[in-house]
């Protein structure tokens, strides 16, 4: 990636398809907790997510409106993820929270438009 933008803990909108545009090509993740989602950018500086110029996370309540910005700016596809873990405390099974890679690779994958 040869990008003037600092790729810091959350990125904007405009900073994303600057960077999209000069060569950045993240892994593209969309977390989903209880239908809210959020957008995360793994990269090889680590991960940036998706905020407004203020710094607060943008969120979204579905995959739509994510598409179509994200294929807007050149982004062809992602994974979308659930941070939950599996583990019953009730009947004593007991689980683990799942690592950043196990969200990635066990996601649904969906494209851009």
């Amino acid at each position: 990636m040869t990008t003037n933008v600092t790729l810091g803990d959350h990125i904007t909108y405009k900073q994303l398809t600057k960077a999209v545009s000069e060569g950045f090509s993240p892994i593209v993740e969309l977390e989903s907790q209880d239908g809210i989602y959020t957008v995360r950018f793994h990269h090889a500086g680590g991960v940036s997510k998706l905020s407004d110029k203020d710094g607060k996370t943008c969120t979204y309540l579905g995959t739509g409106k994510i598409r179509e910005l994200l294929g807007k700016a050149g982004l062809t596809h992602g994974v979308v993820t659930w941070d939950d873990q599996c583990a019953d405390e009730m009947i004593g099974v007991q689980g683990h929270a799942k690592t950043p890679e196990e969200r990635l690779s066990y996601g649904t994958r969906i494209a851009f438009q």
